[in-house]
């Protein structure tokens, strides 16, 4: 697996054919973006969080170059943080250790490259999967904002996870 810039021309397609249902969308991108994405609605959010947070938007790819995962990733220069966001990976790839080996590159940039000291991400509870993927690299969970965000009758509760250098150093990430 490599991870690379995204490429609009390239990686929106795959990207859109991941979310297939509104409530996968919800757990993606707290609704950030409206459902189904649009290829003008995407970039148009990309373009906004880039110029707000500096956050940079990447993909892993596969050894043949297929596209199969995608997130986004800034770092707080000031305190030495990572933020990843947006991650998901392809709908027919999940389970099979895609997801743990895209974050373990994401790390591995993170740390090695920005001189990020610990990254964070947020996952809402209810996406048991994702919770786990991060969990079994060595997240660990440093708040929970209970009641963070509703969708439709449901009202989810977002979990933030960090992993520290050291730990990902300890871990072999």
């Amino acid at each position: 697996m490599r991870l690379r810039p995204y490429i609009q021309s390239k990686d929106f397609k795959y990207i859109a054919g991941w979310i297939d249902n509104e409530r996968s969308h919800a757990l993606w991108c707290a609704n950030n973006l409206p459902y189904p994405i649009t290829m003008e609605t995407f970039h148009s959010f990309l373009e906004e969080t880039m110029d707000e947070w500096t956050i940079s938007p990447f993909v892993a790819t596969d050894d043949s170059g297929n596209t199969v995962g995608f997130f986004r990733y800034s770092v707080n220069t000031e305190s030495n943080e990572g933020f990843l966001a947006s991650v998901i990976i392809d709908n027919k790839l999940r389970g099979k250790g895609y997801g743990r080996e895209m974050i373990r590159l994401a790390l591995r940039y993170a740390f090695e490259i920005t001189g990020a000291e610990l990254v964070q991400l947020n996952v809402f509870i209810e996406n048991q999967d994702a919770k786990r993927c991060y969990e079994s690299i060595g997240f660990v969970e440093r708040c929970l904002t209970k009641d963070a965000f509703t969708y439709k009758d449901e009202v989810w509760n977002r979990c933030n996870m960090t992993i520290t250098k050291e730990k990902e150093v300890l871990t072999g990430v």
